[in-house]
């Protein structure tokens, strides 16, 4: 995206914005620290857009209307912290199996259970990979800055219709309520690469939503518009109806993984800052990646040649990079606001367990220093 406009907005509101810029007609939800102003913004933005947004009695109730106005062929949304993300997997788990399109914002909060509700954390991301029980393959998105909140808000309507799931996009307390200036594309732009779900158009009797390649999402067309097939949370045939035939079930979630993993190209997203003339390897993602960058800045000017890979798409994760960058770097440190949640990832797609790393879980952000204090301690 290439035009761009200034705004200056928080991290929220901006993903509130996005989704109405993407074509979003709906939110349901509920209020909750830090991801509240979500739902503030787009529920004054809806209704002049001609959408909807409705507070419901609790997350379960938000997600289950989101999901039913994705049914109806909308582009639909909702907002929540760690905690919502808990009560919301159930649900998750249905538009997995059903394959409905749906953008889940995750403003990260310190946890478990209510945790640090006004404090920063990246303690959702095991939670993102899978935040329901059984198979399926998640695609969760990671904003780094507040022009990201809007873009990658963005992407995700058009991943959730390309691979008809659920999106996740994390933000974190820190880049939920910062405030500053954006650049972010126009919203013609944005409406120009809209790619919306694909639908059928030829005679009824010929239409299986899940009669499809082995390496594709179903083609749900949306309800009450002349197709008649059947939403289930069970293992179903083409016509979505229930079945416990063997080789049916087999298939439907080998091709829940494969629409997935046969496309990452699509999917996957990072930023490697200064990494060419690089000595030592930072990976860090979300609003930690604004302290590592700033650190980096600060250790070039004591000589130390330091870069940054900051994965943008969290999951399915960029683990081919990843391998590669493991045998290029002998010094590698993870920089997470968990206890090392993504470290594990690391080591596992470097095939390595020498990764340093930096944590810190008490709600408050990394400062440069932090950064700074432990390349020099380890390295």
């Amino acid at each position: 995206m290439s035009n761009l406009r200034e705004i200056i907005s928080t991290g929220n509101d901006l993903a509130a914005i996005a989704s109405v810029d993407a074509g979003c007609k709906f939110f349901g939800g509920y209020p909750i620290t830090p991801s509240s102003e979500v739902m503030h913004t787009i529920s004054d933005l809806l209704p002049k857009a001609g959408g909807a947004a409705i507070q419901m009695e609790d997350e379960i109730a938000g997600i289950c209307a989101a999901i039913g106005a994705s049914m109806s062929g909308v582009r639909s949304l909702t907002a929540t912290s760690g905690p919502g993300i808990s009560l919301k997997a159930e649900n998750l788990g249905l538009a997995q199996m059903a394959e409905v399109p749906l953008v889940v914002v995750n403003v990260m909060r310190g946890g478990p259970s209510t945790g640090l509700p006004t404090r920063v954390s990246q303690g959702d991301i095991a939670q993102a990979k899978n935040p329901s029980h059984g198979d399926y393959k998640s695609i969760t998105v990671c904003a780094g800055n507040l022009a990201e909140c809007y873009t990658e808000t963005v992407r995700a309507f058009n991943l959730a219709d390309r691979f008809m799931q659920p999106v996740i996009v994390l933000l974190d307390e820190t880049l939920g309520h910062m405030h500053g200036k954006a650049m972010i594309p126009t919203v013609e732009e944005v409406q120009a690469n809209i790619k919306l779900r694909k639908t059928f158009d030829g005679p009824a009797e010929e239409y299986k939503p899940y009669g499809v390649a082995q390496d594709e999402p179903a083609v749900l067309n949306p309800m009450f518009k002349g197709y008649r097939y059947h939403f289930t949370g069970l293992h179903h045939d083409d016509m979505g109806f229930p079945t416990e035939e063997i080789e049916t079930c087999r298939k439907l979630i080998d091709r829940l993984f494969r629409k997935v993993d046969e496309h990452v190209d699509e999917i996957e997203s990072n930023e490697e800052y200064m990494l060419d003339d690089a000595d030592i390897l930072l990976i860090g993602y979300g609003s930690a990646s604004l302290a590592i960058k700033e650190a980096i800045h600060r250790l070039r000017d004591e000589g130390i040649k330091v870069g940054l890979f900051r994965p943008i798409t969290i999951w399915p994760s960029p683990e081919k990079r990843l391998f590669e960058l493991g045998q290029k770097f002998d010094k590698v440190l993870s920089v997470e606001l968990n206890q090392g949640q993504y470290l594990e990832e690391i080591q596992r797609a470097m095939g390595r367990k020498d990764i340093q790393k930096l944590t810190k879980t008490n709600g408050r952000p990394f400062s440069p220093q932090d950064i700074i204090d432990k390349v020099k301690e380890v390295f």
